[in-house]
């Protein structure tokens, strides 16, 4: 309180503290406390009202305020220091008035830079006079010529001279004009190149002047007079500046187009020349086409991946019907796209790359052809290619794509820039479309303008109605701030004929009519309506129409708004400083990505290489070429043995049971070989050929699979190419066919050895009956495996693994059991037992059972006797063939008289004389012809699936897989984006 009695407070609290002591003052006389007997801080003093806005001075200035000492508040002292206090409150209300010192202050500065910056733009718009000067005298030639200049009294000479030359006679002697023309000496002085001959010229004989000299006096004098006279207004003055300064610009217009022209013709000369002088040329066009690549690059790249796209492409979106394309006709200057009458002619995405080059030319991405786009027979070409790519790229059900076409296009002048051609946008899906047609192109557009990189070319038709525009509201969503669109007003032509505000117009241009931002905004003209007009044609009824319009001699159009060229020059500008912006950063995007994806691959898979889907098939394909050619290794003998085997697993069958069985029922051995030969005739006339070639065919399908699943055993097997070899030797297979030749040869052969019955060595004799006893010996075991499985488990299975058998099973055993009586009775028996029962053995059999309490029909015995009986033949059979071994010295003396019955030693003798003719035949068939073929086969479906992306994707899979593809496209595209930017510093 002592501070604050003594003055030593800020001057901003000082009428507070005024209020607080004379409060004080008048609590003391009333006898009231003003704080309590203890101390209080300063929050407690900040409890009122008025005090609480300089809460944080007083808090921060008097924290240890005490009780003030009222004694002295009357004292001369403290009235001074009241005094004081009353000057401070008066200064400190004076204080905010003394600001508006700082406000003027601030306000003369900028204004003053405000003007000058205003002064010099219009300086710069103003054209160049200085050719003037060389036409007219400079200000010390005019003083010398006429000394002491007054402007007055030169004014008045002319009047005078006005009113008195009408008076002179038509040719007035010298005399008379002596008084008002300057003397020859200062005449020679204004233009001292002049002779004092070339003044003759002026006076005739007589030494009076000549008409036109008087003539031009008049004139001169008439003029000065009018001028005098008649004062022009601010309004006439102002216009025929604007008339003056448009011929201007209309002049200068002319010349820049002219020098353009000619500049294009001698940078198309040199660049077919080769000269070195334009290397800076030539590294912008290379610039441009290292771009493009880039682009085509991140245009494969998997949307699914982390890394996005956001480098810069020029996206021209619009109304259907709006113009966009007729405007990037222009800038490309050539009629490159389809057309139509108000139907939808872009259905996808269309990426053209301009460039400058020698030749004005054309060509797709995928094509190596040009398309001269000086002729019309090529431009239809080209529109007539566009149109198909559309159509192609279109799936069916659908009316739009997103699969981009690309094509560059080079020519003489043209700017480089990279531009996306999107489909109109559209307000009604009409009959034709499919369902979401409207919002897939609108979906289309916004993930284009969706890049923050992106130029936005926003067209508008001029001609309809502002407020039917649907693209200006999605361009302002996308781009609220406007810092990367450009605003094209097409068809102002029809704008000018059918708008009757022409303030419309120019709202249009500033930016105050549509609710969207834009860096610029231009007016162009894309045509007369007629489709065949040619783009120099379109070209010249634009540059008329300017140059006569209403709206640019009213000042609504700006001379730099206008024009296809302007435009095309201002988005390029646009498009390259938004590259240099942002192409480095994304440069270091695809860099980090790289990193993340080496590191990946060398955690998971640091042994392998990095092969991605097209290199590892490429892998896989030699693999399995292979594999394929070694076929060729395997041997003559592997070969037979395999057809060998393969033919009597799928013989066999038919051997024993429409032919050895059969003829083994008959009485004697002659019934036997009839029976044999017939059966064989049939059976090699009509199935076994067949057979025989589907037996190699299998056999060769089987060997190469062999080969190959011995390769998996291998330590360096890659599991990767397993599911790719199945499916080529899977589709291969199915497509192969053998020779058609092929079974008649066989029949031949087969017929042939067939035929032959006669057995001349021991050692044929001794290798039938093994054949004979292997093969009965198979078919004895499935029959007791059958039997057995009729039956169910024997007493031994019962008692010692716990096992049933079922009602059935029962049933057949107990009527095997009975079975097995009668051929028991056989076996002592000189005649055999047919093989069928006859009706009293199975009534026989059957009242047995039923005895036991077994009820069985007689099928249930025929079927159960067709297998007892078939395993007692075989086992007779196999008893036959053992004493046939000490046969063949009968066999081959033809002694028959007998005991022995060996006539089935020779029918598997005959079955396996075929069986190695038809395998030799076979092998020969696949080591010359088949395998070849096949290979030829595996080749053929291998280029197939290499043409196909999609076969590969399913073929080739799994996380390996697209690591190393997603690591090979970020490789890619950073390096190509580095190869960029060291062009693009170079050429800085």
């Amino acid at each position: 309180m002592l501070r604050l009695a003594s003055g030593t407070f800020s001057p901003s609290c000082r009428y507070c503290v005024e209020k607080l002591t004379t409060r004080h003052a008048s609590q003391r006389l009333s006898q009231k406390p003003l704080l309590p007997a203890n101390s209080r801080t300063a929050s407690s003093l900040l409890q009122s009202t008025h005090l609480t806005r300089h809460r944080a001075q007083l808090t921060c200035q008097y924290s240890t305020l005490a009780r003030p000492n009222l004694r002295n508040l009357s004292s001369p002292t403290n009235r001074i220091v009241q005094s004081q206090q009353r000057s401070m409150s008066v200064l400190s209300k004076l204080r905010p008035l003394l600001k508006i010192r700082y406000w003027i202050l601030g306000a003369g500065i900028g204004g003053g830079y405000s003007a000058k910056v205003t002064y010099e733009s219009w300086k710069d718009k103003v054209p160049d006079m200085s050719w003037l000067g060389e036409y007219l005298p400079d200000a010390d030639t005019v003083s010398k010529f006429i000394p002491n200049v007054d402007t007055d009294k030169y004014r008045k000479f002319l009047l005078k001279l006005k009113k008195s030359i009408p008076e002179l006679p038509e040719s007035p002697d010298m005399a008379t004009l002596k008084g008002y023309l300057p003397d020859a000496d200062r005449m020679k002085d204004w233009s001292p190149d002049v002779t004092m001959d070339d003044f003759s010229s002026v006076f005739n004989e007589d030494n009076s002047i000549t008409t036109g000299v008087i003539t031009a006096m008049k004139v001169n004098a008439e003029g000065s007079e009018e001028e005098s006279a008649k004062k022009m207004s601010d309004k006439e003055r102002l216009q025929k500046i604007q008339e003056e300064f448009l011929q201007e610009q209309l002049k200068y217009q002319r010349q820049l187009e002219r020098l353009e022209k000619e500049n294009k013709e001698l940078r198309k000369q040199i660049m077919l020349k080769g000269d070195k002088a334009v290397y800076k040329r030539r590294t912008k066009k290379s610039l441009i086409d290292m771009y493009s690549e880039v682009l085509d690059e991140l245009s494969e790249y998997d949307s699914s991946y982390n890394t996005q796209d956001e480098l810069p492409r020029v996206v021209v979106v619009g109304d259907q019907s709006a113009g966009k394309t007729s405007v990037l006709e222009m800038v490309a200057q050539a009629r490159i796209f389809p057309r139509g009458a108000g139907e939808m002619m872009t259905r996808a995405p269309v990426k053209v790359t301009l460039s400058e080059g020698p030749h004005h030319i054309a060509m797709f991405k995928d094509s190596d052809r040009e398309f001269d786009l000086t002729k019309e027979s090529e431009l239809e070409a080209l529109r007539r290619e566009v149109e198909i790519r559309m159509k192609a790229s279109v799936r069916p059900g659908q009316t739009v794509s997103m699969e981009t076409i690309a094509m560059s296009v080079k020519g003489p002048g043209l700017q480089r820039m990279v531009l996306v051609d999107l489909p109109g946008i559209i307000s009604t899906e009409t009959q034709g479309m499919a369902s979401a047609t409207k919002e897939s192109i609108k979906m289309m557009c916004e993930h284009y303008m969706s890049n923050p990189n992106a130029i936005i070319l926003c067209i508008q038709d001029g001609s309809v109605d502002a407020e039917r525009s649907n693209v200006t509201d999605l361009v302002s969503h996308m781009d609220p701030q406007g810092k990367r669109t450009i605003f094209v007003l097409t068809k102002v032509d029809l704008a000018e004929k059918n708008i009757t505000n022409p303030r419309r117009i120019k709202q249009i241009l500033e930016g105050k009519l549509f609710p969207m931002k834009a860096l610029g905004y231009f007016a162009v003209v894309t045509g007369r309506g007629n489709k065949d007009d040619s783009i120099d044609t379109i070209r010249g009824y634009e540059e008329e129409f300017f140059r006569t319009s209403q709206l640019f001699r009213s000042g609504v159009l700006k001379a730099s708004q206008m024009t296809t060229q302007n435009l095309s020059f201002a988005v390029s500008d646009c498009f390259w400083k938004m590259v240099k912006a942002s192409v480095e950063q994304q440069a270091d995007t695809y860099k980090a990505a790289r990193f993340n994806l080496e590191t990946e691959w060398k955690n998971n898979y640091p042994s392998l290489r990095q092969l991605d889907r097209d290199e590892l098939f490429e892998k896989g394909k030699g693999e399995i070429l292979d594999e394929v050619m070694n076929l060729s290794q395997v041997t003559p003998k592997q070969w037979e043995e395999a057809l060998w085997a393969k033919l009597w697993d799928q013989a066999a069958e038919h051997v024993i049971e429409n032919i050895y069985l059969p003829a083994a029922q008959t009485e004697s051995a002659g019934h036997f070989n009839t029976t044999v030969d017939i059966k064989l005739k049939q059976w090699a006339d009509q199935q076994l050929p067949k057979k025989s070639v589907l037996v190699g065919w299998e056999t060769l399908q089987e060997e190469l699979k062999g080969l190959m699943d011995r390769g998996k055993d291998a330590q360096n097997h890659d599991d990767i190419f397993d599911h790719l070899k199945e499916a080529v030797i899977k589709e291969a297979t199915r497509k192969h066919r053998w020779q058609g030749e092929a079974a008649n040869s066989l029949r031949v052969i087969q017929l042939n050895a067939l035929e032959d019955r006669s057995i001349a060595e021991k050692s044929q004799w001794d290798s039938a009956i093994k054949f004979m006893e292997s093969t009965l010996q198979d078919k004895l075991f499935e029959t007791e495996s059958k039997i057995n499985k009729m039956s169910g488990p024997g007493w031994v299975g019962r008692w010692f693994k716990w096992q049933y058998q079922s009602q059935d099973q029962a049933k057949c055993a107990a009527t095997k059991t009975e079975l097995e009586k009668i051929v028991a009775l056989d076996e002592g028996s000189k005649q055999k037992h047919p093989p069928y029962l006859a009706m009293d053995e199975t009534t026989t059999v059957r009242k047995n059972l039923e005895a036991q309490g077994v009820d069985v029909d007689n099928d249930f015995i025929k079927m159960t006797w067709h297998e007892v009986y078939r395993r007692h033949f075989l086992k007779q059979a196999l008893v036959r063939a053992n004493e046939c071994r000490r046969g063949f010295y009968y066999y081959q003396r033809g002694i028959t008289d007998t005991d022995l019955e060996c006539h089935d030693i020779v029918l598997f003798w005959r079955i396996q004389k075929m069986l190695q003719c038809t395998s030799n035949a076979l092998r020969q068939q696949i080591m010359n012809t088949e395998a070849r073929r096949l290979e030829k086969e595996v080749k053929h479906m291998l280029e197939g699936l290499g043409e196909d992306p999609q076969k590969k994707l399913g073929l080739l899979q799994g996380r390996r897989v697209t690591l190393a593809e997603e690591l090979k496209k970020v490789r890619g595209i950073q390096e190509k984006l580095e190869e960029f930017i060291e062009a693009l510093r170079k050429e800085k």
